[in-house]
Parts: C-alpha cells; structure tokens; sequence
C-alpha cells in the first residue's frame, strides 16, 4: 500500500506541475497553505518549481535592480562633496579629470562588479571565493570597509535627521546667536540686517546691537558714519578695514553645528565628554527606520527605492528653481562654470577626482556584487552599469548647479568672495546650506525639504551595505535565509551599538579618523585587485565568455575597449593614484585641532584592517593546500547561478538551484585555459 501510495503521490505531482506549465494564469486561483520547508517559484516558461527554503530571492523586475543601484550610488556625497571639489579644484575644470577617472576607471570596476554578482548569483565573499581560492580574502576585504561605512555613515544620516526636526521650530535655531551655547563672536546676518534696519550705524557684535564708532573704538580704531562697514586707522591714513578682518568672526550656522549638534566645545582626544543624547535619538530612529525598510530582505528593499531613488530629485528640481530666482545666483553658477585651467597641472586636483569616483559610486564596497546577485541571469548589466554611471555623473553635475546657485547669493548677502563662503565639505551641508535657507522666503520649509532629501538620500545608500553584510551572512550560512529579517535586525543593531561612540561630545573625532582612512586610500587597492582578479588571472576572455552567456554580446570596438579598460587603464589609474596618495599623506584633522600620534596609529590600523582579509585568506589557502597554481583558478563549484535559457529550462531549473545551494555548481560557462 505505501509503494501505490507513493507512485499515486508522485504521479499526481507531476501532473500537477504540467497543468501549471500549460496554464500559468491557474497559479493564481489556487492557493496552497506555505510551508517552512519548501517555496514556490516561478520558473522560466511560467513553470512552478520547488525551491529550498533557504533559496536566495531575487528582484521582482529589472527596474528595482537599477533603482537601487542608483539609490546605492547617488548619495549625500553627489550634494555636498562633489560641489566642495569642484570648488576647491578649479570650478569646471574639475570636470574634465573626473569625467576621464570615471571612464577610465570607475565603469569599468562598477561593470565588473556587477558581471560577478549577476553571473554566479552570490555575495562577494563566496563570488570571489568560487573565482579563485587564493582570493577569498578579497570578497571579506569589500565587506570590512562597508561595514565600517555603514557604522559611521549613519552618524551623517543622524544629522540630518537632528536638523529636520530642528526645522519645524517656528524660530530656526541656527539663524541666531542667543542660543546659550553660542560665544561673543558669534555672527548673524539676519540680526545684524535688524540692527542695520534699526538705525544705518549699528551692527552686530558681541551678541548685540553697537553703534561702529563705539565697535571701532573697540579696536582702537577710528569711524566714518557715511561708512558703516568699515573701520580707519587713527587720523584717517590707509584705506578702511573690513569689520569682519577685525575679529574671529563665526556664523552662527557653525557655532550651532559644532557646540550645539555635535557637542564638541573643550572636548579632546583624552576627554570624549558625555553623550549627545538628542543625536542617539536620532540614530535610534534612523536604524529603525532602515530596518523596516529591509525587514523582508529584498522584497521590501525593491518597493522603497521607488521613493527613496526618486524623491530627491524633485527636491533638487525645486532647489534649482528656487535658487535660479536668488539675488546674486548668477554670479554663483558663473563661478561654477568658468573653468580655471592651471588646476589641471596640480596632481591633487586628478586624485581627488579619483577619490569622488570611488565615493560616488560606491565601487569597492562589495555592496554592488551584492545587489547584482539578485538580478535574472540574462539582465543586461551592461546598460544598467552604463546608466547608472552616467545618471551619477549628471546629478553630480545639476547639484553643482544647486549649490552654486545658493552660493552665489549667500556671496551677494553676506558680501564676502566666494573663496572664504565654504570651509568644509560638511561644512556645506550644514553650514553654507542652513545659512542660506534662513535668508529665503518659507525658510521652514526649504529647510525641511533640504534635510528631508539628505535623509533620504544618506539611507537609500545604507540599503545597500546592510543589504550586502547580510548578504554575506546568509552566503556562508544558507540555513539562515528563512530567517533574513533576524539577521538584518542583529546587523543592523550592532550597527547601532558601534556607533555610540561617534555619538559622544568627541566623537566627531573618531569619526573623521574613520572617514578619513577607510574608504580612502585602502579602497583603491581593494579596487585594484578586483580588475586584477577577474582581468589577469579569471581572463577576459572567460569574461566575454560568460557576459555572452547572460546574452551580452559586444562588437569588436567595446570588446576591445573592455579588454583595454579591465587589464591596462583601470588597474594603472587605481595604483597610480595610490601611490600619489601614499607620497601626499597626511594624518587626520578637524579644523585647527591635530590628532595625538596614538590616534593618528588607530587611523592607519583602521585602513590596514580592510585589508587584512586578503594576505590572511592567501596564507591559509597555502598552508591548507594545494599549493599550485589552482589557487588562482576557478574553483569546482564556480559557475553560473542559473543554466542559460533553453528549451528544457523549466524542467532543470530546480536541480541547477539544489546543485548551487549544495556547492557543487554545473559550470557549464567554465572554460580551458586553451580557450580563455
């Protein structure tokens, strides 16, 4: 009875799967209770298959795979870094050297990125485990810098979540300089304007009003009352200084950023003080949120990045409109435009536009190979790749826009050159911008906007690297993708947990050795040996092989431009710029304040760190043998995560995923060295 039991059993399942085949639409008006143990799929040819529990998902259309990548590479960094660069290096000069990094180096390392996480279908510790054994300690590399991104980039997201809420105050804290945590050198354009509205001779200083004949007289100086805005020398020889040349003036925006949000005043190295509890409030709900939004893994990560992808570019459209119609915003974005050739000759101006590529796409990360993995096998990554990049790049370029525009009226209103308006690349979001706000029309609710869409531009990015921590956690460990939403919750507290620190009254200090080391110069040799991996030793030819697979085929031209970009271009430009890096480094810094030596070793050990993975993995790959030259080869169990399309796909689909899942991968993509 159990044998006719059995062969009943299976031969109701087998029909059962061909009445699916023949008529998928039956999928939906049939519902079965869902069990732990098993999943259904649907296959390639509208099949149902059955899946392991522990089976990876994937996304649910090619449109979340590209708008996630670009809510994983368009970030806070395109706002506020690449305008500080542009500005610091030359206006639109800066352009031309960025634009060439990102062709010559930064495409080609996002593609390859890509092509690994798509093509075997895995994180980038088991992707380049499985691509040669000698590298596993490359895939481990890319997870220690995101993961240590990801603790201190919450810290920024903290921020701007802090002055979101600020800006629902009916009084912007920021504007004004009777706070209690401000000093005598505070400086406020707005109370200053009411001092000047009060009567033509006054200004503003020491948290006052005061005539300039008494503020001269101050400095030993002498007035002239048909000249408010400067002082003379005693008998009126020389030309007039500048009241803000006499003292240290301090906006009022900075004193509230530094004493007031981050608390720092008298701290020091020796001396953290206490902690910031607004910001762990702030920090509380930031992982909160990026937790729910991740809470059933990449199901509910592809629905958000509608919102989160979007979103900002309406506010930067607004901005654009608003700040086009500001006084003095031509002046600005003139600025921003008219190219300073000699900046072209400084070495410093090409790696930093080396060093905004990695930034800005977010290459090197391992977070990409991560997001790739769960694409379809036959995705064309290529245009995303392509797509993705160029849609950086212009962002980059009409925020430019943006923040000139804002600078240039901040020029017009506070009367000062544009070189002395920006001291920081942070200091522009949070100091410049907030400057800026207070001084238009509905200030609230720019402000609102402004820090809203920095929020939501700093989380879209963190998707992405807890995304591909906990990618990296259920690769090792399969058994534990039932239970993807624990896992996302531990990472995702520990992250908390790690950050308290930068939370503190100092902590901006620990914070900037972390920003200042990790994805600096340790990124460019994590980078290059992601081209040399798959380039020198996989073989470009296994690469076009396997890219025709997922049914990208190139003409001779990008064949060749390929080949030229992942073996010669991209690798000399990644170890050019880091050793140009290495000849030009200098310790860490917040503004006039230097790190002890102790701290500055913590730095240097922290950049070590990411790269500790890779010579530790190639020792014990030696000691545990073979000790060939297989260790640079593909291994068994590399291969595609799915067979090419065929006509039998529907039927072999679940035993490709059980042979993946088991380790034992079919290659069929896996090529000779004779023909590679």
């Amino acid at each position: 009875m159990s044998v006719l039991f059995e062969f009943a059993r299976t031969t109701a399942s087998l029909l059962f799967r061909q009445a699916y085949t023949e008529r998928p639409d039956m999928a939906k008006e049939v519902k079965e209770k869902p069990k732990r143990a098993k999943r259904l799929s649907l296959g390639v040819g509208g099949a149902l298959v059955e899946l392991p529990a522990d089976e990876r998902q994937g996304w649910a259309n090619p449109l979340e795979f590209v708008l996630s990548c670009i809510g994983y590479a368009v970030g806070i960094g395109n706002v506020w870094r690449f305008p500080y660069l542009v500005y610091r290096n030359g206006g639109g000069a800066f352009l031309i050297p960025f634009v060439l990094m990102l062709l010559t180096m930064g495409l080609p390392i996002f593609f390859l990125e890509l092509i690994v996480g798509q093509y075997v279908g895995l994180g980038p510790t088991e992707a380049y485990a499985r691509m040669a054994p000698a590298f596993q300690g490359l895939g481990y590399c890319t997870i220690v810098v995101i993961a240590l991104v990801t603790i201190y980039y919450m810290v920024i997201i903290s921020w701007t979540l802090f002055y979101t809420f600020a800006s629902f105050s009916s009084k912007l804290a920021w504007a004004y300089c009777d706070n209690e945590f401000n000093s005598p050198n505070c400086y406020s354009s707005l109370q200053d304007a009411e001092c000047r509205a009060e009567r033509p001779d006054l200004v503003y200083y020491n948290r006052s009003c005061m005539g300039i004949e008494a503020f001269c007289r101050s400095f030993g100086l002498a007035s002239n009352l048909s000249d408010p805005t400067h002082c003379y020398k005693v008998g009126g020889n020389g030309p007039g200084i500048e009241l803000r040349h006499l003292y240290n003036r301090t906006l009022s925006s900075e004193e509230f950023y530094n004493d007031y949000v981050l608390g720092i005043r008298d701290a020091k190295w020796e001396d953290w003080g206490g902690m910031r509890w607004e910001l762990l409030g702030c920090i509380s709900l930031a992982w909160l949120v990026c937790y729910l939004c991740l809470i059933k893994g990449i199901q509910s990560v592809g629905k958000v990045v509608y919102f989160t992808a979007l979103f900002p570019y309406f506010v930067l459209i607004a901005f654009m409109i608003r700040g086009a119609t500001l006084e003095g915003a031509v002046d600005g974005i003139l600025w921003y435009i008219s190219p300073r050739w000699s900046y072209l000759m400084d070495a410093r101006v090409w790696a930093d536009a080396a060093s905004q590529v990695f930034y800005s796409l977010g290459i090197g990360c391992g977070s990409l190979v991560t997001l790739a993995s769960y694409s379809s096998f036959s995705n064309n990554c290529h245009r995303d790749a392509v797509f993705v990049t160029l849609t950086n790049l212009l962002t980059s370029v009409f925020a430019g826009f943006v923040t000139f525009s804002v600078m240039g009226f901040l020029m017009n209103q506070m009367n000062l050159p544009i070189e002395e308006v920006v001291r920081s690349e942070t200091g522009l979001a949070f100091i410049v911008y907030p400057e800026a706000v207070v001084q238009m029309p509905l200030s609230n609710l720019w402000a609102v906007l402004f820090f809203l869409m920095l929020f939501i531009l700093g989380l879209g990015s963190q998707f992405a690297g807890v995304q591909a921590i906990s990618c990296a956690i259920m690769d090792v460990r399969p058994d534990l993708r039932p239970h993807e939403s624990r896992v996302i919750l531990v990472v995702c507290a520990l992250g908390w947990l790690l950050s308290l620190p930068m939370l503190c009254n100092g902590g901006i200090y620990l914070f900037t050795l972390m920003d200042w080391n990790t994805a600096s110069w340790a990124v460019l040799l994590i980078g290059f040996a992601e081209l040399v991996l798959p380039a020198w030793f996989y073989g470009c030819g296994r690469l076009l092989h396997n890219l025709a697979e997922m049914q990208m085929n190139f003409g001779p031209l990008l064949r060749a431009y390929w080949r030229l970009s992942w073996t010669l271009l991209a690798p000399a430009t990644c170890l050019g710029v880091f050793i140009y890096q290495m000849y030009t480094y200098r310790t860490a810094s917040f503004g006039d304040y230097k790190f002890p030596v102790w701290a500055d070793v913590i730095g240097i050990l922290i950049g070590l760190s990411t790269l500790a993975p890779m010579p530790i993995f190639f020792c014990y790959h030696l000691w545990r043998g073979p000790r060939d030259w297989s260790l640079l080869k593909p291994s068994s169990s590399w291969g595609p995560a799915k067979k090419a399309s065929t006509p039998e796909r529907s039927s072999s689909t679940a035993s490709v995923d059980k042979q993946q899942h088991e380790g034992g991968v079919s290659n069929p993509a896996f090529l000779p060295d004779s023909q590679a």
